[in-house]
């Protein structure tokens, strides 16, 4: 989706770092900020991998080189982010699985979170575990398919499928989640 299609709350006409870097240089009453990357990286490979013709190897064969774009990604963001004198709190977020009764879509959320999170230590940030909450919310109610338990927007071509983002319930479920994770006077 482009800024078009779903445009930001603010414009701005750099990237995104650039944009927040800026604005923490100029604005230092914020006292959380909230990143998350990755998904999109593995959706690119597991695309390119479709019409492969051993798709499950070439997934495999690509996604080392995808996980560690993610992690240094997210080291460059972080740094850059403390780099500019930002001392509050950084809050990375997961993703969760589609669902979590396929083991090897689980094993591929699983995967990009440890990539996510690997280099959160090192900068001061923390991880709200969006994999870990919407399992459990997804397990008694749609047996691990998190589109089934009502966290994920039902696809309007084919309202017995879900597209990957996350519908109001989701939403709020993450929201949630950060705030869980958040030092009580941030709340």
């Amino acid at each position: 989706m482009d800024r078009a299609q779903g445009p930001l709350h603010v414009s701005y006409g750099s990237t995104q770092l650039q944009f927040a870097t800026g604005y923490l240089s100029l604005h230092h009453n914020v006292r959380v900020v909230t990143v998350q990357l990755g998904a999109n990286d593995e959706f690119v490979l597991l695309d390119s991998c479709a019409s492969a013709p051993n798709p499950a190897l070439c997934v495999q064969q690509g996604l080392p080189a995808v996980l560690q774009s993610v992690a240094t990604n997210i080291g460059i963001i972080l740094a850059s982010l403390r780099g500019v004198g930002y001392g509050g709190t950084i809050v990375l977020v997961n993703y969760y699985s589609l669902d979590y009764s396929d083991p090897n879509q689980t094993a591929l959320s699983t995967l990009l979170n440890q990539a996510i999170s690997a280099p959160a230590a090192a900068y001061g940030a923390i991880v709200a575990d969006v994999f870990s909450t919407f399992a459990a919310a997804a397990a008694p109610v749609g047996g691990g398919k998190t589109c089934f338990a009502g966290l994920l927007n039902v696809n309007p071509l084919d309202t017995s499928s879900c597209d990957v983002h996350p519908a109001q319930s989701g939403h709020q479920l993450i929201a949630a989640t950060v705030n869980s994770r958040l030092p009580a006077a941030e709340e």
